[in-house]
């Protein structure tokens, strides 16, 4: 066998510019000295005496004890994400939604209140209607555009603020830093989920946020292949509330998801640079077309909150918003009538997907409910890829024929 050398040493992540962390942070390698990341499907480790075990299981070695709790290539993804958002720490999970769950059940308890804007993915606004009530934490939904709006729903026992920001579907803009000022006074936590924004085109945490989540299903994979979740905050964060909670309940994430990730997340730089780019094509060339009732990006002047995207964002996201006329049978002629952009739920792919939020990703609310979220009946969604924008431009002709 090949003698085994002392690795050189490589720069520290802080010193590396984003698009450079993305490729070599987190890197663990073997004594073989391999290039890609090492998959390590294992569930447990072994050790070698008995007393290493007892040590690490105290905590006083540093080791792998089983994989829910963590594993070398879960390590490496965590790893990676913490060094490109900046966070001092970060833990991954089996989904984006485990991520949301798991970074306000940790800590959370009966008695104990959530303040959160009402425009929220439906699977959110279920965690904080429907599940935290269930444990006696009580919850206040309020417009998260309105700072006014968090300032009056705080209470006593206020322990957290929860958004998204541009949100799930109609793309509005929260205020971070000034709604993370209101939460640092009522001594709350703030929780964004970036997953619309990525971390290459906002930064939750420089603007004043405690945690941040991410669907890693999204952007981050990119390709359609896997699940994942990421939850980043501050080291004492990790240590007090979600180290345990993540170790007893097991939301983890698999090192086979968390081996796809770190080749997906190679490429997130370029693949959100030119999706967005494409959206923004896309979203001048469909405002003020005929059988459109309005067309949504937040880095088009028309949209409501372009000065606070211009100024919290670095780019407009890779998606947009169109509502068609026609209402429900309008958008569904629509992408009906699509052959090249495809009809899916999910979001953040390399290729341009188009849904119907109201009958989807946010068909379980009441149509007041709905309308309150400014979701319409003729609301699209679209997540723009990296196709050629000419042949995203003929596709959406099509649809537009039809309605």
């Amino acid at each position: 066998m090949t003698t085994v050398k002392t690795p050189r040493p490589v720069p520290d992540a802080a010193s590396l510019r984003p698009e450079t962390r993305l490729i070599h942070s987190g890197i663990l390698r073997s004594q073989f000295g391999e290039n890609a990341e090492t998959l390590y499907l294992t569930q447990s480790f072994v050790y070698d005496t008995a007393e290493q075990s007892a040590a690490r299981f105290k905590g006083e070695d540093d080791g792998f004890i089983y994989s829910r709790f963590s594993n070398p290539t879960v390590a490496m993804f965590e790893e990676r994400i913490r060094a490109v958002e900046g966070a001092e720490a970060c833990r991954a999970t089996a989904t984006g939604m485990a991520a949301v769950t798991a970074s306000m059940l940790c800590f959370l308890k009966a008695g104990d209140h959530v303040v959160a804007a009402h425009a929220l993915f439906g699977s959110c606004r279920y965690v904080i209607e429907e599940l935290l009530p269930r444990y006696g934490i009580k919850t206040t939904l309020i417009e998260g555009t309105d700072l006014k709006a968090w300032e009056n729903a705080v209470r006593p026992e206020t322990k957290a603020f929860f958004l998204e920001s541009p949100t799930n579907p109609t793309l509005e803009i929260l205020d971070i830093a000034a709604i993370s000022k209101i939460a640092k006074k009522a001594k709350a936590l703030l929780i964004v989920d970036n997953v619309f924004a990525t971390p290459m085109l906002q930064s939750p945490l420089a603007l004043g946020a405690d945690i941040v989540c991410y669907s890693a299903t999204k952007h981050i994979d990119g390709q359609g292949r896997c699940l994942g979740g990421a939850i980043l905050a501050s080291e004492q964060f990790v240590k007090d509330h979600l180290h345990t909670f993540m170790r007893q309940t097991g939301p983890s994430m698999s090192p086979f998801n968390a081996w796809v990730l770190l080749k997906g997340i190679e490429t997130l730089q370029i693949r959100v640079e030119k999706a967005q780019d494409n959206a923004l094509k896309v979203a001048d060339w469909l405002a003020g077309k005929p059988k459109l009732k309005k067309v949504i990006y937040p880095f088009r002047k028309d949209h409501p909150q372009y000065e606070l995207a211009k100024k919290q964002m670095r780019g407009g996201s890779t998606l947009l918003s169109f509502e068609v006329e026609g209402e429900r049978a309008g958008a569904f002629r629509f992408a009906n009538a699509l052959r090249l952009i495809r009809i899916s739920n999910n979001l953040g792919d390399v290729k341009s997907l188009i849904v119907h939020p109201g009958t989807t990703t946010h068909q379980r609310f009441t149509p007041e409910a709905r309308a309150e979220m400014g979701i319409g009946e003729g609301l699209l969604r679209l997540s723009v890829g990296l196709e050629h924008v000419d042949d995203l431009i003929e596709d959406l002709s099509r649809g537009l024929a039809a309605v």
